[in-house]
Formats: structure tokens, C-alpha cells, sequence
């Protein structure tokens, strides 16, 4: 065999050969670029989600381990939160935190109608009040319809007393993030047949509520409530009687804690011996 054939026959079989290398080290980059692209996101998302910094206009690229970022903010603070939330995806070691600042800027202006980070908090804020209010022994079988904007709440539907509307509206006010309440709510004074008594009745029985939904739900409700340090507070549920452990800032937050307990549906007896408040954690002096 001549030696151009050799040759051409040499390049043929290491072209042929290096192919699935090629082809491996395209997907290697490529696989890179999601993942910096995902990444991105990821800050870009935590920043719109956040309340300090949803309304500055950030950009955000990263490339290997290091994210740049760039736009402005009106203070350090604000500027080194950007920087902490980036160094908080996994992957980012390294921060390039070009965000200049302008004590003048004013994000607000800046930004028109509500943000994604606002119409996530109002989305929230509703599932709460919808699970809070689904949840309660005082609502049960009714349909209360739930709106929220900029943190108003609107309540909808009807209720079967002016108790139950004013509790349906301190339920929602007492909700992490709601700023204002239009209760909307109309009272519905017929009194229930026979039928719907029987049916009632029917649906209550067929449900076979636990000792640990009841715990799930209480856990919950306090952790939706604004005014209730959830974190602090243990909760335990023997045959429907909940117990509360743990300790609260004041005896208002000790008695809504009770408060909101006791109106889990399921619930039959509410014990917070244990649910120490404030001033009863000061030890007594010598």
C-alpha cells in the first residue's frame, strides 16, 4: 500500500476514533451552560422574591463558580444582601459584585404594577387564609371565596353568624403579610333542615381525622399566624386534646396560640400548662 493511502486511511480511523470525545466534550459544555444558566436563575429569582431587592433592576450572569452581578441600589445593605444571596446557590463561590450605588435611586419609581415577588406574596398570603379558614370546626362545609392584592385581603361567601364573619376576618388579619381586610362576607340566618343536619352528620363522621392531621394542621396554623412565634412553640395531640410546649414573648401571644389551637377542627381540648410566656422565663432573684 502506497503511503498517501496509508496516510489517508491513518486520518480516517483518528477522525472515526476522536468522535465520541467530540461528542462527549459538547455535552460536557453544554451540561456546564445549564447549570450557570439554572443558577442565574436561581439569584434572579431569589432577588425578585425578596422585599429588599424585588423592585431594583439586577442582572445576573455566572460563569464557572462566579457570579457577576450589576445594576444598582440606594445602600451597602442592600448591596451586600444581593452578594450573600448569590454566595447562597449551591456552586457560587465567588461573587463579582459590580451593583454600583446611588443613594437617589428610587426602585419604586422605577417599577410599574406589582412585581412577581408581590403576586407571590398575595398568593401566599391567600393560600393561608383559605387553609386556615378550611381548616377551622367553625367553617366547616362553607365555601369562602379568597382574594388577595398588596396584601389586602377580600373575603367572600357567606357565614351562618356576625361571630363567625368577625372570626373569619380576625382568622385572615391575623396572617403573616395581610396589611388590610374588606370583609365581604353576608350572613345567612336559615336555619339548617333536617336534611342538611343529616348530611352534615354523615360527612363528619366519615371523617376520620387523626391525632397527627390535627398536629399538622395546628403546627400550620400557627406558623401562618403573624402574631405567634410558631418556632418556639411544640405541639402534641393525644386522642384529639393538643398540647402546646415551648415558650412566647407575652400572655396575648400565649392565649392566641390557645386561641388558634382550639379552632383546628378535630380538636377537642387544648392543655399549655407548659407554654411558658415571657415574663414567667425571667428566674425569680435569691
Amino acid at each position: 500500500m502506497n503511503t498517501p493511502i496509508k496516510k489517508l486511511i491513518l486520518a480516517s480511523s483518528l477522525t472515526v476514533a476522536l468522535i465520541p470525545f467530540t461528542g462527549m466534550a459538547l455535552a460536557d459544555v453544554e451540561s456546564q451552560e445549564m447549570t450557570e444558566l439554572s443558577q442565574s436563575v436561581q439569584i434572579s429569582t431569589a432577588y425578585a422574591l425578596s422585599p429588599f431587592l424585588r423592585a431594583h433592576d439586577l442582572h445576573v450572569s455566572v460563569k464557572g463558580n462566579k457570579a457577576t452581578l450589576n445594576g444598582k441600589v440606594e445602600d451597602e445593605v442592600n448591596k451586600e444582601l444581593a452578594r450573600q444571596i448569590a454566595l447562597g446557590v449551591s456552586g457560587v463561590n465567588e461573587v463579582d459584585n459590580q451593583i454600583t450605588l446611588d443613594y437617589d435611586y428610587d426602585a419604586k419609581a422605577v417599577s410599574t404594577g406589582r412585581s412577581f415577588g408581590e403576586m407571590v406574596d398575595d398568593a401566599t398570603i391567600t393560600a393561608a387564609v383559605k387553609s386556615k379558614l378550611l381548616w377551622s370546626k367553625f367553617f366547616e362545609g362553607l365555601i369562602i371565596d379568597v382574594d388577595t392584592e398588596s396584601g389586602k385581603v377580600t373575603l367572600k361567601g357567606t357565614v351562618d353568624s356576625e361571630v363567625n364573619k368577625a372570626l373569619s376576618g380576625s382568622l385572615a388579619m391575623n396572617t403573616k403579610g395581610v396589611v388590610a381586610l374588606d370583609n365581604q362576607l353576608k350572613i345567612n340566618n336559615d336555619k339548617p333542615t333536617v336534611i342538611d343536619k343529616t348530611v352534615k352528620t354523615i360527612n363528619t363522621a366519615g371523617q376520620d381525622i387523626t391525632d397527627s392531621w390535627i398536629t399538622t394542621k395546628v403546627k400550620s396554623t400557627l406558623m401562618y399566624s403573624g402574631n405567634v412565634n410558631a418556632s418556639q412553640i411544640s405541639v402534641i395531640t393525644n386522642k384529639g386534646e393538643v398540647s402546646l410546649t415551648g415558650s412566647v414573648s407575652s400572655d396575648a401571644e400565649r392565649a392566641l396560640a390557645i386561641k388558634i389551637a382550639e379552632n383546628v377542627r378535630g380538636v377537642k381540648r387544648v392543655t399549655a400548662k407548659d407554654l411558658m410566656s415571657g415574663y414567667l422565663l425571667i428566674a425569680k432573684p435569691f
